[in-house]
């Protein structure tokens, strides 16, 4: 609790980014450091790609249109497909850390297109933190769905997500792959629970190694604004 209070203290925002393949928890994991870390702002980048679709008609960007593990289309070329998908996404997540920054709020963004390489690894004027989750066993990855989808109600297809289970995994060897290759941290996600904490581990970490040792420097508030 006292380290919380000290990066609480910092007049820097943060932007905490939170990547992995879809059904790793990053969802449930950034939502609870955020909650912890104090900050109020948490957005996704499937949210800022429904934006996108909401806007551009597949004829026009038909990438955006896919699920992460589908945009390679039936030819199987995944991995540049989800790349397309993730260029084009990520302006929107640069446009919502903009924002951020010009109002002065941390925030935290969670989703599969944070990806190591094509996202920033420093921001000036801001304290960045990028991880991304990773679930070892196939075992372990599908019982992330049907948990998701007993808590959700069924509102995302649950069959749709095992039956693409092997797809899945491959682009998480992707993200993983290019996280090591970008010395990006990555976490075991099996336990929800032990990946939030060493999250949280890893942000308090890089706000120790960063940090002021006068103490004169405070966390900028964490909320507010559209």
């Amino acid at each position: 609790m006292r380290r919380l209070a000290a990066l609480r203290s910092l007049d820097v925002p943060i932007v905490l980014l939170v990547g992995g393949a879809t059904g790793t928890g990053k969802s449930t994991v950034a939502t609870e450091a955020a909650h912890r870390l104090g900050i109020t702002r948490v957005t996704s980048t499937d949210f800022i790609r429904q934006t996108i679709r909401a806007y551009f008609p597949a004829s026009e960007m038909p990438s955006v249109h896919a699920s992460s593990f589908e945009a390679g289309g039936p030819e199987g070329a995944m991995e540049a497909g989800f790349l397309d998908q993730t260029r084009k996404v990520l302006v929107g997540v640069q446009a919502s850390i903009d924002r951020a920054l010009n109002e002065g709020w941390s925030m935290v963004i969670e989703g599969v297109h944070l990806v190591p390489g094509l996202v920033p690894a420093k921001i000036e004027g801001a304290h960045l933190v990028h991880a991304v989750l990773r679930v070892d066993t196939v075992e372990e990855h599908a019982s992330h769905f049907v948990i998701r989808d007993a808590a959700t109600g069924g509102e995302r297809a649950l069959g749709k997500y095992l039956d693409g289970l092997a797809e899945i995994r491959a682009l998480q060897d992707v993200i993983v792959d290019r996280a090591v290759r970008h010395d990006v941290p990555v976490i075991e996600s099996s336990s929800i629970g032990h990946a939030t904490t060493t999250l949280l581990d890893l942000v308090l970490s890089y706000f120790e190694r960063d940090a002021d040792p006068r103490g004169s420097r405070r966390l900028a508030p964490s909320g507010g604004g559209p």
